[in-house]
C-alpha cells in the first residue's frame, strides 16, 4: 500500500533536513548556501544549500509549491519583482555573489539566460526576437547581430526551418517553433548559464522530444538548471537531480541514483509515483 502523505509528512523535520549535496571533483557554475526565500512572514524555502556542476543539466523536482521555481528565479534575481520577497543566504555564479548591493542585475540577467513555461517571444520578426539581447547591450554592428542570429538559431536547431523568413512574425511559428526562438533568443547574449523552468510543458510530445535533444546539445556549452514535473524528462536529460519537497531540499544527487536508488524514503515516493 502506498503511504499517504499523512504517514510520510509526520516526521517531515527529520526526513527533509536541508543537505548540502552536490557532486564532488567538478568546478560549480552554481552555488547556494543557506538560501531563505520568505513572501512576507511566510518562508516558502528553508535554509537550501547545493553545488550545480559546470556544463551539466541540473533537474528540479517536486510537487507544485515546493519552491522549486521559487529557487530557480534567485539565480537571476527575478524575485526581486515579487512584492514583499526577501532573501537571505547566499547564491554565486561562477564566484560571483548574486545579491552583493554592487551586483549589476541587468549584466547577471545576461549571464544568466531564462526560458519560461510558455513560449513568449516578443511580437517582432523572428530576426529581431533573437537580435533583441544584442541590441539592448548595444551591439550595433550588423554583421555581428546577422552572425550571433544564424549561429543562435542553428545551436537551437531552427535555422534551417525559418532562415528564408527571418523578416516574418516570430508569432507564425509553431509552438514548438516559438519555444526554440525563446531559447535562442536567451543563448544569443551567450550566457554562462540558461534557466529553464518548466520548457516543454506546453508542448506536445514531438516537440518536447526536439526541445530535449537540443538541452543535451546545449549542455555541452553551457550550464543548464531546468525545472521540470514530468519524472521522464528528468531521467532524460539532466546529469544531476535535485528533489524538493515544501521548501526542503530533500535529496540531490546524479540522476539514475534518484530515480533507482534513492538514499530517502520521499524521494522513492514520490518518483515512483506515491505522491505528488
Amino acid at each position: 500500500m502506498a503511504p499517504s502523505i499523512e504517514n510520510m509528512t509526520q516526521n517531515k523535520a527529520a526526513q527533509t533536513v536541508p543537505v548540502q549535496a552536490a557532486p564532488s571533483k567538478k568546478s560549480y557554475a552554481v552555488e547556494v548556501q543557506n538560501l531563505e526565500v520568505f513572501y512576507g512572514k511566510s518562508r516558502a524555502v528553508h535554509g537550501v544549500s547545493l553545488g550545480i556542476a559546470e556544463r551539466e543539466v541540473t533537474a528540479f523536482i517536486g510537487p507544485s509549491g515546493c519552491g522549486k521555481s521559487t529557487i530557480l528565479r534567485c539565480f537571476n534575481r527575478l524575485n526581486d519583482l515579487v512584492k514583499h520577497c526577501h532573501i537571505r543566504g547566499s547564491v554565486q555564479i561562477y564566484g560571483n555573489e548574486v545579491y552583493d548591493r554592487k551586483t549589476d542585475v541587468i549584466d547577471l540577467r545576461k549571464r544568466t539566460g531564462m526560458v519560461f513555461q510558455k513560449p513568449n517571444p516578443f511580437p517582432k520578426s523572428i530576426y529581431d526576437n533573437v537580435a533583441y539581447p544584442l541590441r539592448i547591450h548595444g551591439v550595433k554592428k550588423k554583421a555581428i547581430v546577422d552572425e550571433t542570429v544564424e549561429r543562435s538559431l542553428r545551436s537551437a536547431g531552427l535555422w534551417n526551418e525559418v532562415k528564408d523568413r527571418l523578416h516574418s512574425s516570430a508569432m507564425n511559428l509553431s509552438g514548438g517553433q516559438q519555444q526554440r526562438l525563446c531559447i535562442a533568443r536567451a543563448i544569443a547574449a551567450d550566457p554562462q548559464v540558461l534557466l529553464m523552468d518548466e520548457p516543454c510543458s506546453a508542448l506536445d510530445p514531438i516537440a518536447t522530444g526536439v526541445v530535449e535533444t537540443l538541452i543535451n546539445e546545449l549542455s555541452k556549452q553551457v550550464t543548464i538548471v531546468i525545472v521540470t514535473h514530468n519524472m521522464h524528462q528528468a531521467s532524460r536529460v539532466a546529469h544531476q537531480t535535485a528533489f524538493f519537497y515544501l521548501g526542503n531540499l530533500v535529496e540531490f544527487a546524479p540522476t539514475d541514483k534518484i530515480f533507482h536508488n534513492p538514499d530517502n524514503k520521499q524521494t522513492e515516493a514520490y518518483v515512483t509515483g506515491q505522491f505528488g
